[in-house]
């Protein structure tokens, strides 16, 4: 079909068709290495790190949700250095001191030593996520920020595809310079991320008039286009951070995500661990490198429904129910997946929770910059997501000290549902926001 039929500019078509394979696979990449850090600690712990380092199921979801308390610490101001200082610089900044990190993960000793660098972990990623979300945003018009967030989301649910796998063979490398699996592991997911974050500094462009592979109608497109969105904002509400942070919008939208990252993370740092159950309950036997891809099976059905559900949001416009409905999905689901009799029903309900939480990821996303630009973007992106990530460390804590109560799994996950469900009743309390004329200005000037 031709650009005339399809009333699309040939500048427009090829500088989005540029973006999509220069900037949001690479983001991507960086996402992939972001979360597969992050979340090693889910793989390490059941192949030998809890019995080394003698962890109670509440000590472990301790460990592994400190993280993001080290994270909320330091994430408006790193999005405001970020908006300041440009993405290139701060990002590969971000991606080498994370990386030096999760290296000195190789000997930790104790659980002390463990409570520590997780922590540590969090502070140097401080700013990683809603920083790579500013960036793509600032690269493309709202109209088409959904498809282009859905492409960089995609790598949430392959890091698990790809790295449970990865994780289970470094795992097996047991012995290998007279150290534990679980500590190559972390060796092994460590390095990436300082090799790319100094790539990083040389790739990556802060703004599309630093893209020398634009061309100068592209660039002009570009330019034109964000600049006409930043004025109709700015012009009908003023600028301001303060204001962005006071925003009852941005503070309903942050609750929102705290119910879907509860449950992201909940599955993330626990579902290794339920899989390893399975022997006892099912009276099945894995090998490591089997239960890594039995971990895996979920996120590809996941990662395929993002990418549909987030093109259908991208023809048709972000709506509310395009978060809304894979919201109650996961609410539902993810409690009945441990009263399924088989290993076998139980991973394919899981994969039902996978796709739900991934359908809704990326297309919430899309909706604050709907509303918010400029430095009001960078302080209420980061808002949403420290609040959001409040559930990473609620999350596994509640998740490990209630199954240590109990006894089971069940109770924990019937809590994972309910914080889905009010997700879901809230984002179908907001309003659909308009287009960018009557939107409420939080940008900076």
């Amino acid at each position: 079909m031709s650009d005339v039929q399809t009333g699309v500019a040939p500048a427009e078509q090829s500088a989005l068709r540029k973006i999509s394979w220069r900037l949001a696979p690479f983001i991507g990449l960086m996402f992939f290495i972001n979360f597969l850090d992050r979340t090693a600690i889910s793989f390490a712990g059941p192949n030998g790190m809890t019995t080394d380092l003698g962890l109670t199921a509440a000590q472990f979801g301790f460990a592994a949700g400190i993280f993001f308390l080290g994270y909320i610490v330091l994430e408006i101001p790193s999005n405001l250095a970020l908006h300041k200082y440009g993405a290139r610089r701060w990002l590969a900044r971000i991606m080498v001191t994370w990386g030096i990190v999760a290296l000195l993960f190789t000997w930790v000793s104790s659980a002390t030593e463990l409570y520590t660098l997780r922590f540590l972990l969090g502070v140097a990623e401080a700013g990683f996520f809603p920083g790579a979300i500013l960036f793509l945003s600032g690269w493309v018009p709202s109209r088409h920020r959904a498809k282009i967030l859905a492409l960089f989301y995609l790598a949430q649910p392959l890091t698990t595809v790809i790295g449970a796998p990865v994780a289970s063979l470094l795992i097996q490398a047991h012995g290998a310079f007279g150290l534990e699996g679980w500590r190559i592991m972390f060796f092994g997911v460590a390095v990436p991320a300082i090799v790319v974050g100094i790539i990083t500094w040389f790739y990556l462009p802060d703004t599309p008039k630093d893209a020398k592979w634009l061309t100068k109608a592209e660039k002009d497109w570009l330019v034109g286009e964000l600049s006409s969105e930043e004025k109709a904002i700015s012009k009908s509400h003023g600028s301001m951070v303060g204001k962005a942070l006071t925003s009852g919008r941005v503070w309903l939208l942050a609750l929102v995500y705290f119910g879907m990252i509860y449950g992201l993370y909940a599955l993330a740092f626990f579902l290794p661990t339920i899989i390893a159950g399975f022997e006892a309950k099912f009276a099945t036997k894995f090998d490591v490198f089997d239960k890594g891809l039995i971990t895996a099976i979920p996120y590809l059905p996941a990662a395929v429904a993002l990418y549909f559900w987030s093109n259908d949001a991208s023809k048709r416009g972000v709506r509310t129910w395009h978060v809304g409905i894979p919201a109650l999905v996961g609410a539902a689901s993810i409690p009945l997946a441990l009263y399924m009799s088989s290993p076998e029903a139980t991973i394919a309900v899981i994969a039902i929770t996978a796709c739900a939480i991934f359908s809704a990821l990326p297309n919430f996303w899309a909706l604050p910059s709907k509303f918010l630009t400029g430095a009001g973007a960078a302080a209420g992106i980061a808002l949403i997501n420290t609040i959001g990530n409040l559930a990473g460390f609620a999350a596994p804590y509640i998740t490990g000290a209630v199954k240590d109560m109990t006894g089971f799994y069940q109770l924990p996950m019937f809590i994972v549902g309910a914080f889905m469900l009010l997700s879901a009743i809230l984002v179908f309390s907001i309003r659909q926001p308009r287009a960018p004329e009557g939107a409420l200005n939080l940008a900076s000037r």
